[in-house]
């Protein structure tokens, strides 16, 4: 069966039309399964009902189901979703002051093999899809929902296990329905988009004609200590990478976070960020630095709060608008670099 919570509208108007419908039967649909939140087809009140048995014979409104949910102290919440196959993703509510952020995962595991990264510890099995990503954000809505009526998520960033551009189709639709006003209406500068650095589709990104913020995640100032730290940086070096993202800002305008994890002795002195400046330079970009979040798995130390700070001197002084990531869910394994779907 079709899950219709992965069509983006368009699709959705083509099936419609396939089900000699009126193409207005997507948008009507829309409605009742967004903004009305209806879980059945039995729901849809205006709709016909010999329609309705076509739909319910053909379509579904499937969502992932809850395995497991932990709660930070700091009020962070990861839930453990299952699919319908069994597979098992992670996904992440972070609350701040301006509003609710839920940090989806894109697939189950995940091939960029980035060594201080939990969720490259199991390789990816499949990419996820459009609907089992929407549903990451219904199921979080529904929390909130049940804390306070009309509680919902407001920002979202693709940032949890796998990587986004590698399930680009998927992605990209899931980002349309996220933003459709008849959906969730999550604003495009509202989303966020994090990939480890594909330079191909990072141009193709720059064509969609979408406001959507995109993430570089970087982490070294030169080859040499990204390809110890990271597999991707050896097909694609930073004389690849670099140029993309001056590409990606001068056609969509938009400016580019660089992800950068600070690792004690690894890539955190202010030689690193000296290097790091000349790196970006010609760029929009700015610099989020992110203190390190521990992996058992790897002997990684996060750096001290005196390296972490004479860093970000040292960017701000050479010019270079930088900021320090706030941390959320480290208690539960819920903090950037985290993510291993793992079971409680």
């Amino acid at each position: 069966m079709i899950n219709l919570y992965g069509l983006e509208i368009k699709k959705l108007e083509e099936l419609m039309i396939q089900e000699q419908q009126k193409r207005y039967r997507a948008t009507q649909l829309y409605i009742w399964m967004y903004e009305k939140k209806a879980k059945t087809f039995d729901e849809m009140s205006d709709i016909s009902l010999r329609f309705r048995e076509v739909l319910k014979q053909k379509y579904c409104l499937d969502l992932p189901k809850i395995h497991t949910k932990q709660v930070s102290s700091d009020g962070t919440v990861k839930l453990l979703l299952e699919m319908n196959d069994g597979s098992k993703v992670e996904t992440v509510l972070m609350r701040y002051s301006y509003g609710n952020v839920a940090c989806v995962s894109s697939q189950v595991g995940c091939n960029m093999g980035c060594v201080f990264c939990a969720s490259g510890l199991f390789k990816k099995t499949r990419n996820l899809t459009t609907a089992e990503m929407v549903g990451e954000i219904l199921v979080l809505n529904q929390l909130l929902d049940d804390e306070e009526k009309g509680k919902h998520i407001t920002h979202v960033v693709v940032m949890g296990t796998g990587e986004p551009f590698d399930n680009y189709e998927n992605v990209m639709d899931f980002i349309r329905i996220i933003n459709h006003p008849k959906a969730l209406a999550i604003g495009a500068r509202h989303i966020t988009v994090s990939t480890c650095g594909l330079p191909d589709q990072i141009r193709r990104y720059a064509k969609e004609g979408l406001q959507i913020n995109l993430a570089i995640s970087l982490h070294a100032p030169n080859d040499e200590i990204r390809s110890k730290l990271m597999k991707i940086n050896r097909p694609y070096p930073l004389d690849k990478l670099i140029p993309a993202v001056k590409e990606y800002e001068n056609i969509a305008k938009r400016r580019v976070t660089f992800e950068y994890i600070l690792l004690k002795g690894v890539n955190d002195s202010v030689q690193d960020a000296d290097q790091l400046t000349k790196l970006i330079k010609g760029t929009l970009a700015y610099v989020n630095l992110i203190p390190y979040n521990p992996v058992i798995e790897n002997e990684f130390q996060r750096s001290p709060h005196a390296n972490v700070q004479a860093f970000l001197d040292r960017l701000i002084k050479n010019g270079v608008t930088a900021t320090v990531r706030k941390e959320f869910g480290s208690d539960i394994d819920a903090a950037c670099g985290q993510l291993r779907a793992k079971n409680n």
